[in-house]
């Protein structure tokens, strides 16, 4: 539940407490937090074994449409490209993600990826002054 906050934000909202409440409130401000925290949970707990009691099987019937919408709501494009047309082999993402971030020197396997016949285009001269381009007929 609190697994954002750190140790920093905890000292301070505790240092803030104690400014707020005094030395002399404090302990008491914390057990009344905790025992709101505990019995929540307790609610919480005893309201799901309430629903598996009651619903008996069913419940699981319930729960999976449930879990298939968080797995929905886990996919991005990535993740939904390797999944259905990779077969969760994400090797080739990798390779286009080092290449689009400039990382040349892990160097690209052919059985990895697709990029085995690729070869950079040469540099071509500059034109001469007064010298025309090229045409090529088949782009007009």
């Amino acid at each position: 539940m609190f697994s954002s906050f750190g140790f920093g934000e905890l000292l301070i909202l505790l240092v803030a407490a104690l400014v707020i409440l005094g030395p002399e409130r404090l302990p008491g401000a914390l057990r009344w937090a905790m025992n709101a925290l505990k019995t929540a949970r307790d609610y919480a707990t005893g309201a799901t074994q309430q629903l598996k009691d009651e619903l008996g099987p069913e419940f699981e019937e319930i729960r999976k449409p449930l879990e298939q919408l968080n797995e929905l709501r886990s996919m991005n494009p990535r993740s939904m490209v390797t999944k259905h047309l990779l077969n969760g082999d994400d090797s080739l993402l990798n390779d286009l993600t080092d290449l689009t971030k400039g990382n040349f020197d892990k160097p690209v396997t052919p059985a990895s990826s697709s990029f085995e016949n690729y070869s950079m285009p040469k540099p071509q001269k500059p034109l001469e002054r007064n010298e025309r381009p090229p045409v090529d007929p088949d782009a007009t």
